[in-house]
């Protein structure tokens, strides 16, 4: 199993003090208190495993193929509906959201092919994950990934625990499906807004994992065109 580079020093951190536990234990502890030294020690190891499983870096067979959606996250499905997008876009999209648990893999990958159009960090609120208030309230920041067909916006959010969102591309950075584009974090979400009339493949409360689990196929954008051209008249 590979680990992924943003957990290095947490798995340095963690392996130094648990060190550094055992070591007073041996020295001191068994001899003074028997009992508290294995208490400790017995907290102590599984939230040492527990760190270096959360920024696990797993290899899978991924999905490639321009004409489908794949889910850019690990987790849950918890919210399939309509919504009126204020950013970017400006019109109705279908919001497929997805809840990563801290047992998740939480590398976000870029669900199609295409430019980064769109990229911005917005600062905000750490309400939980689940809380609908989130995708317009929380720390996040918005991407959107585009081809010569459509366009999806995608939003990293974080939540109570998760109060490190990472992003490593730039707007014009061109990505290969399932190149990997962040990462968050300690738990969160992530909202996929999908142009109006697209069939998900998914239902509310389905695990999906990233890079694997097809959201949506066959995507068309009936309104680009216009919204196209709606935008370069604002311009």
């Amino acid at each position: 199993m590979k680990i992924h580079r943003e957990g290095v020093k947490y798995i340095i951190y963690a392996s130094l003090f648990w060190i550094v536990v055992l070591f007073l234990s041996i020295k001191f502890l068994f001899e003074i208190n028997l009992v508290l030294a294995i208490v400790l020690n017995a907290i102590i190891a599984p939230l040492w495993f527990w760190i270096v499983w959360f920024f696990r870096l797993p290899e899978r067979p991924l999905t490639m193929s321009k004409k489908y959606v794949v889910a850019p996250a690990d987790g849950k499905v918890v919210v399939i509906e309509e919504v009126d997008v204020k950013e970017y876009f400006e019109d109705r999209r279908l919001q497929v959201s997805i809840f990563m648990s801290p047992l998740d893999v939480h590398i976000n990958r870029c669900p199609i092919p295409g430019d980064v159009k769109f990229l911005r960090y917005h600062p905000g609120k750490y309400l939980a994950a689940w809380n609908p208030k989130s995708s317009t309230e929380n720390e996040r920041t918005t991407l959107v990934f585009g081809h010569d067909k459509y366009d999806i916006m995608v939003r990293q959010i974080a939540g109570a625990l998760a109060q490190r969102i990472c992003c490593y591309v730039r707007k014009g950075d061109k990505l290969r499906q399932n190149d990997e584009f962040g990462f968050i974090r300690f738990g969160s979400r992530v909202d996929v807004f999908l142009p109006l009339g697209t069939v998900p493949n998914v239902k509310i409360g389905d695990k999906v994992k990233g890079g694997v689990t097809i959201l949506a196929t066959d995507v068309v954008d009936n309104f680009k065109e216009e919204l196209d051209e709606r935008r370069k008249n604002k311009a």
